[in-house]
This record gives structure tokens, sequence and C-alpha cells, in this order.
């Protein structure tokens, strides 16, 4: 299976990873992934006391657990500035399959 790949004005070949996942054991909802992404791939999400996701209406509401949620993966361009954001390093990439 071959990938998206970019040829860069030096010659050299580059592939880039895509957001693929996001460990909602490690993510603790902080935002700085979402504030960070001008793509609107992500939105937090809420986490109620049975493990369901919904999402969050008012700020100012007391939940469970607050977690990031990839909302809009075809919006990701590949650049990563989320995770590298991410002080807990939760979400993971992948190359895309052409």
């Amino acid at each position: 299976m071959s990938h998206f790949t970019v040829t860069l004005p030096s010659g050299v070949a580059w592939t880039p990873n895509f957001i693929a996942a996001i460990n909602q054991e490690r993510c603790i909802g902080c935002g700085r992934c979402f504030k960070t992404c001008a793509r609107e791939v992500l939105q937090l999400m809420a986490v109620d006391d049975e493990g369901a996701m919904f999402a969050i209406e008012d700020e100012d509401d007391e939940y469970e657990k607050k977690v990031m949620h990839i909302a809009h993966p075809e919006n990701c361009v590949g650049c990563e500035s989320c995770n590298n954001n991410c002080a807990r390093r939760c979400i993971s990439y992948a190359p895309k399959a052409m």
C-alpha cells in the first residue's frame, strides 16, 4: 500500500503523518491541542460516570472527566502541532494511504 508523499524543494521525499487516535486513558482534557489546531479537527467531549461521551454544551458545568475527540479527521493537514503541545503525549499519527 502506498502512502501520500510530498517531494520537498530540496528533493527529499516526505510522508506526513495525520492524526489517527487519541488515548482517552491518558488525555486529561486540558484543551492545549484544541487551541493549537486551526483546522477544527478536535472537539472537547465530556465523559459521564458510565463512560459515555457527549459534546460539552456549557464550559461551566461539572463533568466526571473531559477528553479530546477527533471530530473532523479529514481536516488534518499532518502538522502534528497538536501533539507538540500535549503534555501527556496521547495523540498518535499515521500516514494516509492512497
